[in-house]
């Protein structure tokens, strides 16, 4: 189990990207939703020891994270946001080179070990090509593979699916999907889709806190019958953000629509939609009438 308490960060020039985080996590997928800028890669850097937080403790099965780093690491599997790679070095070599640091120390079992691994993430026949000269998607493929060595028990993947194609990304969820069986597995994005499709537990997270936490379908439930859709010109999307919650405005068909939030039907032309997971998300970060939401 992964336990996260009144964990708070503060950057030097004033920006409080982590805001008494409170969290507790057992096997599976668990899903952090967010906008870009909301804190999210800020709570992966410090779960995965690349930074301290100024207040707060972490504990994943015993260990201390911050009092005992390396016994963390041991067992932690990370993909970040960003990463670089050795221009000039091919997958197998650099996998076989971090799966040795990881202590996989026979030569037959480490070359079976990562020939399954590139198999996994589609880049088998692409082994011997330096990593310099993959492109975006093969490298963000590469660092999955990067990522999935040790058979972690904590896994931790920030914005995993940006630039990858739909069945790189499907491949990638069937991946996830089933490490989440025998791990903590992190999945930090902005793609409500991924949460949708993976998670069963899954928390919004803005502004370097977490508004609500639950299960993906529950909470999408609580605005049933609360979501309504209309079509619109765009001149008159400024008057109706004066008079409603707007969650969305979106083309469709060439088409312009706007997806309200209200307790009953707003007016003429309006109509009830089966609302999901991304109006709940959009409910969340637009809500000001209360710093928490509450379902």
């Amino acid at each position: 189990m992964l336990t996260i308490k009144n964990l708070n960060k503060t950057y030097p020039n004033g920006t409080q990207a982590l805001n008494d985080v409170n969290l507790s996590l057992e096997k599976g997928m668990f899903g952090l939703l967010g906008p870009n800028g909301a804190g999210k890669s800020t709570l992966m850097r410090t779960i995965a020891t690349l930074q301290l937080a100024d207040s707060g403790t972490i504990d994943f099965d015993g260990i201390d994270v911050f009092k005992h780093p390396g016994e963390l690491r041991k067992i932690l599997g990370y993909l970040p946001q960003d990463f670089g790679v050795y221009p000039k070095v091919s997958a197998k070599m650099m996998l076989d080179h971090i799966a040795r640091v990881k202590g996989i120390t026979n030569s037959q079992e480490r070359k079976g070990y990562v020939a399954d691994l590139l198999h996994k993430v589609n880049l088998y026949k692409f082994r011997d090509r330096n990593l310099g000269d993959y492109s975006g998607g093969m490298r963000q493929r590469f660092g999955i593979a990067q990522a999935l060595l040790g058979n972690p028990k904590l896994i931790i993947v920030d914005e995993p699916t940006a630039g990858l194609d739909p069945l790189e990304r499907n491949r990638f969820h069937n991946l996830l999907s089933e490490l989440g069986e025998n791990a903590v597995v992190i999945l930090s994005t902005h793609i409500v889709d991924d949460v949708t499709n993976l998670c069963q537990n899954m928390a919004v997270f803005n502004e370097g806190k977490i508004l609500v936490q639950g299960n993906p379908q529950e909470l999408s439930n609580t605005l049933n019958g609360k979501v309504f859709k209309k079509r619109i010109d765009k001149s008159e999307l400024e008057t109706l953000e004066n008079e409603f919650t707007i969650l969305s405005n979106y083309l469709r068909a060439g088409q312009f629509y706007v997806n309200v939030y209200a307790e009953s039907n707003p007016g003429e032309g309006f109509e009830v939609i089966n609302n999901d997971l991304e109006d709940f998300y959009f409910y969340c970060i637009n809500k000001k009438e209360q710093e928490e939401v509450t379902v």
